[in-house]
């Protein structure tokens, strides 16, 4: 019987990871449900429902609640949550605190329906904190501090870059350019320039065997199966390193873009902190091969992957829970002392 616990839940686009105070991560699974649309009844969440992605019969959808870094469907994220709640808590006499990860640029709108949705799937309290102010404190950085730390969180459905100090973002911008639309990259490259479709769970696979951002001195090569649309038949096709570094180039543009702008709108004091201490990349999606080494051929400055990236914003999320007292409900917060 637990009474209350605190949880900090990194609500991703593509993953959902629960954090448990005392602890650590104790929940990993994809943002995924498969319901039945006639009853509306949920059938399978997270790695099961995964599985039935592209392969559900006509009365069963599989389904991602979540796109672009926000709710996009309310109802089914409510159910989904409340399963992670379940599952995570059992029985418990009074509801667990929840906090959180929203995307630095989410509205009041958005807000307001990750708040209620955490509310009516079982919350006690809710409270939100910024995803790039999260990363920061996973990854180890001392964000109290006077001086200025660069982030690049790339998730499922965003790319949140932040300028952090003395607790809070100084700049920060929000893009919907991150892990699915990587892989919405790969598939349409792919349609354009092989004449065959390939499904998501496809695209995401290549993009982590042989995805990269940056040219690769040695050509890595991937079998994989896909539908002829001439022939509508089935076929197995080889994919290759360099036409995936240029399915994803418009991508990583647009990442860069959005580094560049941060940054020359960052005071010059905080610009030369970051000069010095580097950019720190973050999330599942900043994984993808040489992301780090195009950032520092473009800007000059040094960039580091955080160690364990894909659980930066679960981790940092569940250490603030330790100081959930400088919380406000309702707000994407800033967290004064670490």
């Amino acid at each position: 019987m637990v009474f209350g616990q605190d949880i900090g839940i990194d609500l991703g686009t593509a993953t959902i990871l629960v954090y448990v105070k005392g602890k650590g991560i104790v929940l990993r699974e994809p943002s995924v449900v498969a319901i039945d649309k006639h009853t509306n009844e949920v059938l399978a969440v997270g790695q099961e429902a995964r599985k039935m992605l592209g392969r559900t019969p006509g009365n069963i959808i599989a389904l991602r609640p979540l796109k672009d870094g926000v709710i996009s469907d309310y109802t089914i994220t409510e159910k989904m949550l409340k399963y992670f709640i379940n599952k995570v808590c059992g029985k418990f006499i009074f509801s667990p605190r929840i906090m959180i990860c929203v995307p630095s640029r989410i509205t009041e709108v958005e807000k307001k329906a990750v708040i209620d949705a955490a509310n009516h799937a079982g919350a006690r309290k809710v409270y939100l904190i910024e995803e790039p102010i999260a990363a920061a404190i996973g990854a180890g950085i001392d964000i109290g501090k006077p001086y200025g730390s660069m982030i690049v969180d790339i998730g499922g459905g965003t790319a949140d870059i932040a300028v952090i100090s003395l607790g809070g973002s100084v700049r920060s911008t929000s893009l919907k350019v991150a892990g699915d639309k990587f892989d919405e990259a790969i598939i349409k490259y792919i349609k354009k320039n092989r004449n065959i479709i390939i499904g998501e769970r496809t695209a995401e696979d290549i993009k982590i065997n042989v995805g990269c951002m940056y040219p690769k001195t040695v050509t890595e090569r991937m079998a994989v199966k896909g539908r002829d649309l001439t022939s509508g038949l089935p076929v197995e096709f080889e994919v290759t390193s360099e036409e995936i570094y240029e399915a994803l180039r418009e991508c990583a543009e647009k990442i860069l873009e959005g580094v560049h702008s941060v940054l020359e709108e960052t005071p010059p004091e905080l610009a030369a902190d970051i000069s010095e201490r580097g950019i720190y990349i973050t999330g599942g999606g900043g994984l993808v091969d040489g992301l780090d080494k195009l950032i520092e051929e473009r800007t000059g400055i040094s960039v580091m992957i955080a160690e364990d990236a894909q659980s930066c914003v679960a981790i940092g999320t569940g250490k603030a829970l330790n100081h959930i007292e400088l919380l406000e409900t309702g707000n994407a917060v800033k967290i004064k002392k670490f």
